[in-house]
């Protein structure tokens, strides 16, 4: 497969295949009672409660595990959905629990979360794809709660949270929880034929994208009230918040670029089912966000490494790097390397991996440092630890996949032989 992981020659997709096998193994050790939990800098699991992101996030990679063949792993996706069909699952109102505790199964959050909800959709459909027992049903029940409860019909967005009952609903909308829900639909429209998920999927790109990012020089708003009404000064106090940092984010702009270019191949290929074809904006648009996040993040402080966050003007806010956003821009060179054929996206993707080999991944202690400072040393101002492996893996596995379908289902039907 022509792929800008080529860009690297020999080393290729070879490396690709070792580095998965890494984090794999590193990844093992994330299974404890009642579901996956949160890893430390040696792989080791740490003393908090369960998070729902997380076990569905290690769920997706175990079953991601399991279609690359790798011994153990099927067990390991069944304790999984097993977790998500016991220990975080509402049986009153319905939904997952944010976190619960690992000894007692009671919730410590009980919020309803859209992010996490389109991560237990993620999680079904990889293990659906997997064939992992329950997996099925698990996914049907997940896109019933996420069809009642936060898809909004009348905005073609998805709602941010509840409270345990479903009653009340947070005043504020994030488009991080929608990016998330954008990758959980193509996932989902992959394994279930239902188009109308792919559809959604669209229709929020199509806002977040071609209206937001557009409207704001390609820097993307994250922040909302309720009635969709932008908050660019939320979380000015809290700029290194973990999920909803104040200003932009480079990183999301990489990811976003991503999914709207797997969309685009999704739309294309549905076009004979009434879904597509995929509209015009995207390619450019995407190769607009990642030239925006390379002009604003990349190297601009001194070192190389992309920051966490920027202001509206693009001087950086938070400069620590973080391991997830490097791994979207390689996804991003890959994804953009294949829409358009233009050298210079292979040679970002080697400039990048070189980046990631140098200084991200940890060969003595396994897995990515999940975060760097500013001279690229570990930090853990943002994330203690290596939480989990989900977005590394992903970089992994981008160079030898097509960008649609997904993750899992491109497994099932076309594994990597992990030669150039």
């Amino acid at each position: 497969m022509d792929s800008a992981g080529n860009a690297l020659g020999a080393s290729g997709n070879a490396a690709f295949a070792a580095e998965t096998d890494r984090l794999l193994e590193f990844a093992r050790g994330s299974r404890t009672r009642g579901g996956f939990g949160w890893l430390d800098d040696d792989g080791g699991l740490v003393d908090r409660p369960l998070e729902l992101w997380i076990t569905c996030r290690m769920t997706h990679v175990m079953a991601l595990g399991q279609l690359l063949g790798r011994p153990g792993f099927d067990d390991l996706t069944d304790h999984g959905v097993t977790a998500l069909r016991t220990t975080f699952r509402d049986d009153v109102n319905g939904g997952w629990y944010a976190a619960v505790d690992s000894s007692t199964g009671e919730p410590t959050d009980p919020a309803k979360q859209a992010y996490g909800h389109a991560f237990v959709i993620l999680a079904a459909s990889s293990a659906t794809a997997a064939g992992c027992p329950g997996a099925t049903d698990l996914l049907a029940e997940a896109l019933a709660v996420h069809e009642q409860r936060f898809w909004d019909e009348s905005v073609g967005m998805a709602r941010e949270s509840f409270d345990r009952t479903f009653t009340e609903s947070e005043d504020y909308r994030g488009v991080n929880a929608n990016m998330h829900t954008v990758e959980a639909y193509l996932a989902a429209a992959d394994v279930t034929g239902d188009r109308r998920w792919l559809e959604r999927a669209a229709r929020i790109a199509t806002r977040v994208i071609d209206t937001f990012a557009r409207g704001n020089d390609w820097r993307i708003p994250e922040h909302f009230s309720a009635d969709w009404s932008v908050r660019l000064e939320f979380n000015a106090d809290q700029p290194a918040h973990p999920f909803r940092p104040y200003g932009a984010t480079p990183g999301h702009a990489l990811e976003w670029a991503r999914l709207a270019l797997s969309l685009r191949d999704a739309l294309d290929q549905a076009a004979g089912s009434g879904s597509g074809p995929a509209p015009g904006w995207i390619t450019p648009a995407a190769t607009a966000l990642v030239e925006r996040a390379i002009e604003d993040g990349w190297a601009v402080d001194g070192a190389d490494g992309f920051v966490y966050t920027t202001g509206w003007d693009g001087k950086p806010v938070v400069h620590e790097r973080m391991h997830w956003v490097l791994a979207e821009a390689l996804n991003a060179a890959v994804a953009l390397h294949r829409a358009t054929g233009e050298p210079r996206w292979s040679r970002w993707f080697g400039t990048w991996w070189e980046y990631a080999e140098h200084y991200l991944i940890d060969q003595e202690r396994g897995s990515w440092h999940h975060e760097l400072n500013s001279r690229n040393q570990p930090s853990a101002i943002t994330w203690a630890g290596k939480p989990d492996v989900y977005h590394a893996l992903q970089a992994m596995l981008l160079p030898q996949l097509p960008l649609s379908p997904t993750f899992a289902t491109a497994l099932r039907t076309n594994p990597p032989t992990g030669k150039v």
